[in-house]
């Protein structure tokens, strides 16, 4: 049995609209999202004692969170993490960033826009229409994000339609960390990732167009490794990398994070190619959260369900343009439990 419910979580500034918090409780999970970039702003789960505790990074009030992108938990644009430099073989012109990349804090990104809210009776689906333009994207774009509540499993879709073609990548961006937010790393977690290749990047974190496989090197995840051991033993500075992932466009594996003290396990699903871990590197303490939280460097983890990054550029990654009379249409699902 899944409860949702609805109220005010704040105003935007200059009247331009109220935030609301949906919550979804279940007998194992209590969610927390707002209209405001669809973001997870809370996400509570119990450890092997019963005791609940919240597992999301973010900010408990609304002033916090409208400069949060850094710990944003919602989509973050028409196109993810890094995607494009400039243009693309169809020439699509989009702003730079001064890494001269679309970069997933852009300008005016998803995570920073009031959403339209329906309450399901397990859920919310939120909704927006992205303007031919925005952003110097092609076409209009509707977009659907519809969280979901089943025990201990909470479900994400990702719907779209283009009037035009134009590059479409959906995910989510939520900062975990099992022990509980406000804890200072994530260095005793244990990690898997069921990939058997990854995109090595060039300086300014974009794929260089290689795939890699993951044999011998720190990317091989395949089996359970902890985490801060595993970035010492190969001098790693921590994870921000696409990996490929095995499954078809079907429901499949992606990834599991075990935190032994508490005894929680999130294990990740998707319908997509790709999955990008990234282990909080730029965090640097400079951000206060939750209960007076201080988010220093590797305080948290994500995993970013996608196609691969840059894909506009390299015929050889996945297709990730949707043409007109298509429909985008994918799901992750991130079940939490204990072991």
């Amino acid at each position: 049995m899944v409860s949702v419910t609805r109220s005010v979580f704040g105003e935007l500034p200059s009247g331009a609209g109220t935030v609301e918090k949906f919550r979804l409780q279940s007998d194992q999970l209590r969610v927390d999202i707002l209209s405001w970039g669809c973001t997870i702003s809370a996400l509570e789960v119990k450890d092997r004692q019963g005791r609940a505790s919240d597992v999301v990074l973010g900010f408990a009030e609304l002033e916090g969170g409208l400069n949060s992108a850094p710990v944003a938990g919602g989509p973050q644009a028409r196109l993810q993490r890094r995607k494009v430099q400039g243009c693309g073989g169809n020439q699509l012109h989009i702003p730079l960033n001064f890494w001269r990349n679309s970069y997933e804090e852009s300008f005016l990104d998803f995570s920073k826009v009031l959403w339209t809210p329906q309450v399901l009776s397990n859920g919310v689906q939120f909704s927006r229409v992205s303007p031919d333009g925005e952003e110097g994207y092609p076409g209009e774009l509707k977009v659907w994000v519809t969280y979901t509540l089943d025990g201990g499993e909470l479900v994400i879709n990702y719907r779209a339609q283009a009037s035009q073609t134009t590059p479409v990548n959906l995910t989510n961006h939520s900062y975990f960390n099992l022990a509980g937010q406000g804890s200072p790393n994530i260095y005793d977690h244990e990690v898997t990732i069921e990939a058997d290749a990854f995109l090595p990047v060039d300086e300014t974190l974009i794929p260089t167009g290689e795939v890699a496989p993951v044999q011998g090197t720190a990317f091989d995840l395949r089996k359970p490794v902890a985490l801060g051991k595993h970035l010492q033993e190969f001098h790693v500075g921590g994870f921000d990398h696409n990996f490929c992932l095995k499954g078809s466009k079907e429901k499949h594996f992606c990834a599991r994070v075990h935190h032994a003290g508490s005894g929680r396990v999130l294990e990740v699903h998707t319908t997509q190619p790709g999955v990008q871990f990234y282990t909080g590197n730029f965090l640097d303490g400079t951000l206060k959260g939750k209960s007076g939280a201080v988010y220093a460097k590797h305080s948290g983890f994500c995993l970013e369900t996608q196609n691969w990054p840059d894909a506009v550029n390299q015929p050889h990654f996945p297709p990730v343009l949707l043409r007109p009379g298509e429909e985008y249409d994918h799901t992750t699902w991130f079940r939490f439990s204990v072991a």
